[in-house]
């Protein structure tokens, strides 16, 4: 039932209850008033009966006098009735059939036309009997209450002044009316009550459906208050029921939150999506994934249907999702290779032909134990590289004093040059092993990524102009996020030194955020350069891995950029993948968390 609140003429609001109430009372004091009417009709038409009933038997009375007795002694005859047994004020005529009166005990006898036009003279010719009620006289120009009845040779008509008595006799009794007034006014004040309950019950009602259209909570005095009446019983029950819903929505969104925090930190890239295809769920590895399957980089998850190497899933999704949906969950899997990796996606459709894909990187596993494997070995190789340089020219130094101040220098300078080669090495170790044991511990603060950037490519002006280099910086203006200032340095600055040092000549560097949602910017580094061969692509990031290791030590580098931009990112709550740009070069793509401020909020607000 809908319950609307309507404006009266004072332009305030009438309850429910009220309205019911006026709306029953309006109808039953009609009828009431109806049946009254009705009544007093009736009653009323009783009298005017009774009295025509008592009239027409004076006539008959009058006519048994008359039988038998000559025409011209009626009136003799019927005076000498009047006077014997009839009281004062009556008054009776004698009409023949034509109409002419030939006798009336009233005043002007002798001035009385032809009655056939009169009323009751009219209706006691053609039914026998008939009266007038409230006629003026012609005669006598007083109103009278006229009963006529016809017989064989004559019309007898009696009449009574139509005067108080009369009216008072004629009058219907009106004590039935009062007696149904007290009536309408007891079922009123019975019927208020009840409305009034029944008001009460649904305004209480009518406040819990807006506490509830509100999410507020529904305190246990609102059960209390309801009326100990039917709807009161159904109003309780209708609040416990919304109770348990309330408490079993709760509940699910615990659970929800704790299910989309676990597919946010899996180590699967997840995506859950409608039957038509559009995203619900959608976590971090997932978009990185198929980044790096895809020839481009997706603004929308969505756009996955469209990558070649998925035509088997796209094919299967739509295969079942234009049936009509089974209580069966259909499942298939493909395996993909690119630039060096491996992946495994499955795509689960449900009963409701909804679906989710994942997919896993399945060399990861493999690299991270051959990566601690090698660990080891490679440190012990690239401490041995420089602190070898260092004793072979000292041992030269030493076992040749009479070596010349130039040759000396020479020696001097190259000892010089590979203590900075170990100390630069062991700075980049430390700053590993700070990240791997004591990430929890680093200060974070607000960062601008765009103003970084900017700064970065500042400073690198003079190497970007030796090497001719051009940096195409389409990062928006104020990507902020809550962060690391050093780490997230460190991350643009090594991708960017990495770029100077390897990429080549007169190479374009693209900088661009491709993408953002609620918890992630997505950042794209990549070169127009020489790129790198697929097969390292997968190991890039390794600690000491070097495409050109020859090159690499000539160039003074020490093997961990790429590992400190790794974790650096990582720290960050992200993570970061290099491919084979689709111009050519190479490709980073990684994302940074937007993090919380101090109010427990994503991201930063102007």
């Amino acid at each position: 039932m809908v319950i609307a609140l309507k404006l009266n003429d004072n332009g305030r609001f009438l309850s429910f209850s009220t309205r019911l109430f006026l709306s029953v009372v309006a109808l039953f004091v009609i009828s009431a008033v109806l049946f009254v009417a009705y009544q007093f009709q009736r009653e009323k038409e009783f009298k005017v009966e009774l009295l025509n009933g008592q009239l027409q038997q004076y006539n008959e009375r009058i006519y048994e006098r008359l039988e038998g007795v000559p025409r011209y002694s009626w009136g003799v005859v019927t005076e000498e009735y009047l006077s014997r047994h009839l009281d004062h004020g009556l008054r009776v005529t004698l009409i023949l059939h034509s109409g002419e009166v030939i006798y009336d005990n009233g005043e002007a006898r002798r001035e009385m036309g032809n009655h056939l036009t009169r009323t009751e003279v009219n209706q006691a010719l053609t039914k026998g009997s008939g009266y007038d009620i409230r006629r003026t006289s012609e005669t006598t120009g007083k109103p009278y209450f006229y009963s006529a009845t016809n017989y064989e040779e004559l019309i007898i008509r009696s009449a009574l002044p139509y005067d108080v008595n009369l009216i008072r006799t004629l009058a219907a009794d009106s004590h039935y009316l009062w007696f149904s007034v007290g009536i309408t006014l007891m079922l009123m004040i019975i019927f208020y009550r009840f409305t009034s309950k029944l008001g009460k019950a649904i305004h209480r009602l009518r406040e819990f459906a807006q506490q509830a259209d509100k999410n507020d909570p529904i305190d246990q005095e609102m059960q209390l208050t309801f009326p100990h009446n039917e709807l009161g019983e159904i109003s309780q029950h209708i609040i416990q029921i919304y109770r348990r819903l309330v408490d079993t929505k709760e509940a699910l969104y615990i659970e929800r939150e704790k299910l989309i925090i676990h597919l946010r930190t899996a180590r699967e890239g997840l995506g859950v999506f409608t039957s038509e295809k559009k995203e619900i769920l959608v976590n971090d590895l997932f978009t990185q994934y198929f980044n790096l399957i895809s020839d481009r980089n997706l603004e929308q998850a969505e756009e996955i249907f469209e990558v070649s190497e998925l035509r088997q899933i796209t094919s299967f999704i739509n295969k079942w999702t234009q049936r009509q949906p089974t209580h069966e969950e259909k499942r298939t899997a493909v395996t993909i290779n690119k630039d060096g990796r491996s992946f495994i996606v499955e795509c689960v459709i449900f009963q409701d032909l909804s679906f989710e894909i994942w997919v896993n990187d399945v060399t990861q596993e493999e690299e991270q134990s051959r990566m601690k494997r090698q660990l080891t070995q490679n440190i012990a190789h690239e401490l041995k590289t420089p602190v070898s340089s260092i004793q072979g020219y000292l041992e030269t130094i030493v076992s040749n004093p009479n070596l010349s101040r130039e040759r000396l220098d020479s020696f001097l300078e190259r000892c010089y040059a590979q203590s900075n080669r170990l100390s630069r090495l062991l700075r980049d170790i430390s700053t590993l092993t700070r990240m791997d044991e004591a990430a929890h511990m680093i200060e974070m603060e607000r960062v601008d990524i765009s103003l970084l950037v900017a700064n970065i490519i500042n400073e690198v002006a003079l190497d970007l102009e030796e090497k001719q280099m051009t940096v195409v910086n389409a990062l928006k203006p104020k990507i902020q996020l809550r962060g690391n200032y050093s780490l997230i340095y460190s991350i643009f600055r090594n991708l960017m030194d990495n770029a100077i040092a390897y990429a080549g000549n007169k190479v374009r560097v693209t900088i661009h955020c491709f993408r953002e949602d609620d918890r992630f910017y997505y950042f794209s580094f990549a070169d127009n350069g020489v790129g790198v061969s697929p097969e390292h692509l997968n190991r890039l990031f390794e600690r000491f891995y070097r495409v050109d290791k020859g090159r690499s030590r000539k160039l003074g580098g020490t093997g961990l950029g790429l590992a400190i931009v790794k974790n650096a990112v990582v720290i960050h709550g992200g993570s970061i993948s290099a491919k084979t740009a689709s111009g050519g070069g190479l490709e980073f793509l990684f994302t940074l968390s937007k993090g919380m401020d101090e109010n427990g909020m994503s991201g930063f607000e102007e």
